[in-house]
């Protein structure tokens, strides 16, 4: 992936760019550590904020199985739902890896001409803007405006990367390199020399988002101490006993609740349920 490949220089010669061009090319296409870090953490960091929350081991197991598969994203919904720093990273992230993606299979326009300059701008935008809104909906117009700015940022780098050749869509044919170093259908474009070293910086930022912030970020909000979804207080019948716990919510059967039982450490069915407004159910990792 390009944010994880080893960023290029904003000049070089014809054939470290051919060389260049075609790793990263190679790269965009397949996924590179970037995409495979993205991915051990959306499977890895749900299983370790349950196991830490309700103190790991069968605990942990049975919350899973309590929640039932349909229900497991829920944990990493309700993170970067109580994490407006998280969200924010992850989504500027997430957008940059389709962008990526897609663009090395060609859908970035590389040529000149006012249609392909709308089009090119058109898929700059329009993930960033939907981005910062849905930011901006959850935690504010400020994060929203952060958010879509960096999104569009990192996006951009990537289109000039395209445009000046270092980069090339897995095509054959009209996008083949020239001698003189510049691609076929991308007319020639010569963006200016702070452009060149904004498209490298690019790189160098989605690299250190991509893994070291979000890595270090997701694990933070594993291990804060906080429930992924809502605490409630619910009476619970055991027997002929009728406790009043607190129960991690982790579904909705009928007019009572499915959780995970604080109090007794075990899956709960809860009725007469109201909500408490902290979610801390321990204290953070480090702080122990």
């Amino acid at each position: 992936m390009a944010e994880a490949a080893e960023p290029t220089g904003a000049s070089g010669g014809a054939s470290a760019d051919r060389g260049d061009g075609g790793a990263a090319r190679s790269v965009d296409r397949k996924g590179g550590p970037g995409h495979t870090v993205l991915l051990a953490l959306l499977l890895a960091i749900p299983v370790v904020k349950v196991a830490y929350t309700v103190g790991g081991g069968g605990a942990a197991r049975d919350v899973f199985v309590g929640m039932e598969p349909a229900n497991w994203p829920d944990v990493l919904i309700g993170m970067v739902l109580t994490d407006p720093l998280l969200a924010c990273v992850l989504a500027v992230v997430v957008s940059r890896v389709v962008f990526v993606l897609f663009a090395g299979r060609g859908a970035v326009p590389v040529g000149g001409g006012f249609l392909r300059g709308v089009q090119r701008a058109a898929l700059t935008v329009v993930n960033p803007v939907a981005m910062g809104v849905a930011e901006a909906c959850f935690f504010g117009p400020l994060w929203g405006l952060g958010t879509g700015l960096a999104a569009y940022a990192l996006r951009k780098g990537v289109v000039v990367e395209y445009r000046t050749g270092r980069r090339r869509a897995h095509r054959q044919g009209p996008g083949r390199r020239t001698a003189s170093g510049s691609t076929g259908d991308g007319g020639g474009y010569r963006p200016s020399s702070w452009m060149r070293r904004a498209a490298a910086l690019e790189q160098w930022v989605a690299l250190g988002l991509t893994t070291v912030a979000l890595p270090v970020l997701f694990f933070v909000s594993a291990l804060d101490g906080q429930a992924w979804t809502s605490i409630v207080r619910c009476r619970v019948t055991d027997g002929v006993r009728t406790e009043t716990n607190r129960l991690i919510e982790l579904g909705r059967r009928g007019n009572g609740v499915v959780g995970w039982n604080l109090d007794a450490r075990e899956i709960s069915n809860g009725l007469g349920c109201t909500g408490e407004e902290s979610l801390y159910v321990r204290e953070p990792w480090w702080h122990r």
